[in-house]
């Protein structure tokens, strides 16, 4: 039986879910961007009014590009200087997703922004790292457990990309399940950075990579075929590669057929795309197409502060726009833990142990009060 009636926001927000893309630095509360400015001693901030200052951060999510979008990371990151600082934040990330119903998440960061102050790379790495569990910690206590593991990601505009990748390979058994790079797409290519992928092959670890987001097919090209991406972060713009006709029928060219064939995870992140002029409107976006297609296609949160989402705000909209009932969310949430870079037998256990009887108490429910609803 299939559970097309549109979920509500509840039983949204009660279900599994799985988060593959969210980053740290875009996420913070507001409240505490202002306590931590006021006790780190950042001056830059807009507005010491945590509701004004949220309302600034989401209208710099109308800067429809990549770039203006971007700027709003030197408030954030400029209160991320102190390992406390970085603790708390990765605590209250930990926390944040718990409460919205988030049972695994990776959660990446560039720990090099973190190093204007003086810190060493470990120290950011331990302080992150101990945030996670204690954030875990605490909402295993209220009730609402989470895996939670970070990537480490690598800044494509710098120049220490190999550095940073000895470092993801370094804390590889405690907490670290992946790398990554980010940052502007135009004008610095992830072939730029060969020797830190070829490092992280060479020590059988995992890579996802920004692309097909501010840049088009090459960029997705080189991050697969280049540098060995398992996952596209965002990938939106695999669409340029697939040809609808008015009839319905559609023609996928070489490299979108090579990632559906391959079932290349694409890191999807709907709301964020619109904000940075990657799509035109929610209506526009390809991730419907793409799910009918059948793509390996997963729903994730990209900055939480700067889009104003929640995981679970992201899958709600997909339900209303596109009709996804309880079948397609499980579906997605499925997608997502295969694809994560957790061990074989971990996201079997998450999948079997929480996902699927999770789904399963939500479907029966709905299938008690569809009479209700006709």
């Amino acid at each position: 039986m299939s559970m097309m009636l549109v979920p509500t926001p509840g039983t949204v927000l009660a279900a599994p879910k799985v988060l593959l893309h969210d980053h740290l630095d875009g996420g913070l509360r507001p409240l505490t961007v202002v306590e931590l400015a006021q006790e780190t001693g950042y001056r830059g901030l807009p507005t010491e009014d945590p509701a004004a200052l949220a309302d600034w951060f989401r209208q710099g999510g109308d800067g429809s590009s990549l770039e203006r979008y971007l700027a709003a990371f030197q408030h954030t990151v400029g209160v991320m200087q102190t390992p406390a600082a970085i603790e708390r934040v990765a605590a209250e990330c930990a926390l944040d997703l718990a409460a919205d119903g988030v049972v695994y998440a990776e959660v990446r960061y560039a720990p090099e922004l973190s190093t204007q102050a003086g810190l060493d790379l470990d120290t950011v790495m331990a302080a992150w790292l101990g945030g996670f569990e204690r954030g875990a910690t605490a909402a295993a206590a209220q009730g609402r457990p989470i895996t939670i593991r970070a990537i480490v990601t690598a800044m494509r505009q710098y120049a220490r990309s190999v550095e940073i990748a000895e470092l993801a390979v370094r804390y590889r058994d405690k907490g670290v399940v992946g790398f990554d790079i980010a940052g502007p797409e135009k004008g610095f290519p992830p072939s730029r950075h060969l020797d830190a992928f070829q490092l992280i092959h060479q020590a059988n670890f995992h890579v996802t990579i920004h692309a097909g987001e501010a840049f088009g097919l090459p960029s997705i090209w080189e991050a697969l075929q280049a540098c060995g991406a398992e996952r596209l972060g965002h990938g939106v713009r695999i669409v340029d590669d697939i040809e609808v006709g008015r009839d319905g029928r559609y023609a996928l060219g070489t490299l979108a057929a090579y990632i559906r064939d391959r079932r290349v995870p694409l890191e999807m992140c709907p709301t964020s795309n619109i904000h940075t002029g990657a799509v035109a409107s929610i209506e526009r976006h390809p991730v419907d197409l793409l799910r009918r297609l059948r793509f390996r296609v997963t729903v994730n949160t990209d900055n939480r502060l700067m889009s104003d989402v929640t995981l679970s705000s992201e899958l709600e909209l997909l339900a209303r726009t596109f009709g996804f009932g309880l079948d397609e969310l499980q579906w997605l949430t499925l997608n997502a833990m295969k694809s994560s870079f957790l061990s074989f037998d971990q996201r079997l256990r998450i999948i079997n142990g929480t996902i699927k009887p999770g789904y399963a108490r939500l479907m029966a429910e709905a299938t008690a009060l569809a009479p209700t609803l006709v």
